[in-house]
C-alpha cells in the first residue's frame, strides 16, 4: 500500500524530470501518429520494414535533441531531421516533403490549442502544472494522440486525398520554390501565433483560445486550398502546353496519313512491278524507302500524351523529335514502358535523358547516315526499367570514360558539363547505372533503373 502511495505521490506531485522521462514512450505513439497521416494524406504505400526504421528513427531524434539539446534550438534541429527522413523515407521532391512536415506539425499544433485550456480549466490547474506534473502531462497527450487517431480513421473512411500533390513533382523550378516560400512564411506564422497563445494560456478565458483556434484554422485551410489552386493551374498550364505540342505532332501525323493514303495506290502497282519481274533486289532497296516513311508516322503515334504519360518527358521528347527532324535525323522510337511508375524523381530523369538527347543529336547530325534510336522498356526479370539513346558518330576513337570528365568536349563552343552533369546525378542514387557502349555504327547510352 505504501508503494502505491508513493508511485501516486510521484505521479500527482511536481517534477519535471520524471514528466520527461514518463514521456518517452510517447515520442513513439507520436510519430507512429505523423507517419499515418502522411500515408493517409498522400495515399503512400510503404513496407513494414521503412515504417518501423521511420517511427524509431524519428523517435530517437525527438528524444536526443529533446534531452540532448537546449531550446529553441533543438525545435530547429528536429524539423530539418525530419525533413531529411522524410525526405529519404519515402523518397518525394521537396515540396512535397516539406508539406509532410508541416501538415502532421500544424494538425498536432492546432489540436493542442484547443485542448489546452479547457483541459487547464477543468482540472483547475495552471499550465507550470501540466507541463510538471507527469499524471496531468500524459492524460492530456493522451486526449491529443486519441483525437489524432480518429482524425486518421476519419481520413481513410472517407478516402480524403489531397489531388493536388501528386503533381507537385511535374511543378516548374520557379513555381516549386514560391510555393517553399509560402509554405515557410505560412508555418513561421502559425507556430508563432500558437507560441503566444500557449504562453498566456492559463491567463486567457475558453473563448478566447476559441476564438484563436478558429482563425489558426480558418488561416491554415485557406492557406492549404490556395496552395492546391496553385498546383492546379500550374499542371493545368503545363498540360495546356503538352496539348499544343500533342497537336502539332497530330498535324504532322494527319499530313504524312493523309500522304500516305494517297500514294497507296501507287506503293501497290510499284510492289507488284517489282514482284512481276521478280526484282527481290529492287523490291528490297524500296521497301527500306518505304520502311522509312512507316516508321515516322509510327514515331508521331508514339508521341502521344496518352503513351507518353509523363507530362515533362513527353514535353521534353517532342521538342527534341521535332529537333532531330529539322537536322535530317532519322529517329526510331520504342516505348514499352509505363513513365508515370518510373522509379526515379522526374526532374533528374528529363536533366539526364535531355543531355543524352542533345548529345546523340549533335553527334548523329554530322554523319552521312543520320540515325537515332530511343528506347524505353521495362526489363522485369532484372527488375529494371531500362532507357536507350542510340546515334550514329564519327570519332570511332572516342573514349567512354574520357567523356564523362569536367571539361571534357570534342567540339567548339561546347562546356563539356553535359555527361559531367549526368554522372553526378546518377551517383546520388544507389538504383540508377550508365552504362555506355559503342560499336562500328552506333554509340550507346543506357540507363538503368532498378527497383
Amino acid at each position: 500500500m505504501e508503494l502505491l502511495n508513493n508511485v501516486w505521490n510521484a505521479l500527482t506531485t511536481p517534477n519535471e524530470t520524471l514528466t520527461s522521462l514518463l514521456t518517452i514512450p510517447l515520442f513513439f505513439i507520436e510519430n507512429l501518429l505523423i507517419l499515418y497521416l502522411i500515408l493517409s494524406i498522400f495515399k503512400i504505400e510503404i513496407s513494414r520494414k521503412m515504417k518501423i526504421i521511420y517511427v524509431t528513427v524519428s523517435s530517437l531524434i525527438g528524444i536526443l535533441s529533446n534531452f540532448l539539446i537546449p531550446e529553441p534550438i533543438n525545435i530547429i534541429f528536429n524539423y530539418i531531421a525530419l525533413f531529411i527522413l522524410i525526405y529519404i523515407v519515402f523518397s518525394m521532391c521537396k515540396t512535397k516533403t516539406l508539406i509532410a512536415v508541416i501538415l502532421p506539425t500544424s494538425i498536432f499544433a492546432l489540436l493542442s490549442s484547443l485542448i489546452s485550456n479547457p483541459y487547464i480549466t477543468i482540472l483547475n490547474i495552471t499550465l507550470d502544472d501540466l507541463l510538471t506534473i507527469p499524471i496531468y502531462r500524459i492524460f492530456y497527450l493522451g486526449i491529443v494522440y486519441l483525437s489524432i487517431f480518429l482524425m486518421i480513421l476519419i481520413l481513410k473512411h472517407n478516402n480524403f486525398k489531397l489531388d493536388a500533390f501528386y503533381n507537385l513533382s511535374n511543378l516548374s523550378k520557379k513555381t516549386s520554390h514560391i510555393i517553399l516560400i509560402n509554405l515557410c512564411l505560412g508555418f513561421l506564422t502559425i507556430i508563432i501565433q500558437l507560441i503566444i497563445t500557449a504562453f498566456y494560456i492559463d491567463k486567457l478565458p475558453i473563448w478566447i483560445t476559441f476564438l484563436a483556434f478558429i482563425t489558426l484554422l480558418s488561416y491554415f485551410a485557406i492557406s492549404l486550398y490556395s496552395l492546391t489552386r496553385v498546383i492546379k493551374l500550374a499542371s493545368t498550364t503545363q498540360k495546356l502546353q503538352n496539348a499544343e505540342e500533342y497537336n502539332k505532332t497530330l498535324s504532322i501525323l494527319h499530313d504524312n496519313v493523309r500522304g500516305f493514303k494517297h500514294d497507296f495506290d501507287n506503293i501497290v502497282t510499284t510492289i507488284g512491278g517489282y514482284v512481276k519481274t521478280n526484282d527481290m533486289e529492287g523490291l528490297k532497296k524500296y521497301y527500306v524507302q518505304l520502311e522509312d516513311d512507316c516508321q515516322k508516322v509510327n514515331n508521331l503515334y508514339v508521341l502521344n500524351p496518352k503513351l507518353v504519360n509523363n507530362p515533362g518527358a513527353y514535353s521534353l521528347l517532342t521538342t527534341k523529335y521535332n529537333e532531330a527532324e529539322e537536322k535530317g535525323i532519322k529517329v526510331n522510337m520504342s516505348l514499352l514502358l509505363d513513365l508515370s511508375k518510373l522509379n526515379m524523381k522526374i526532374y533528374d530523369f528529363t536533366r539526364v535523358l535531355g543531355i543524352l538527347l542533345d548529345n546523340a543529336i549533335d553527334a548523329s547530325s554530322e554523319c552521312d547516315e543520320k540515325v537515332m534510336n530511343i528506347i524505353f522498356r521495362d526489363d522485369a526479370k532484372n527488375h529494371r526499367q531500362l532507357i536507350v539513346v542510340e546515334n550514329t558518330y564519327k570519332d570511332k576513337n572516342v573514349d567512354t570514360e574520357k567523356i564523362f570528365n569536367k571539361g571534357f568536349t570534342g567540339k567548339e563552343n561546347h562546356t563539356g558539363l553535359g555527361l559531367w552533369e549526368v554522372r553526378k546525378i546518377l551517383n546520388k542514387s544507389k538504383n540508377l547505372n550508365l552504362h555506355t557502349t559503342k560499336n562500328e555504327k552506333y554509340f550507346s547510352q543506357q540507363i538503368e533503373i532498378y527497383y
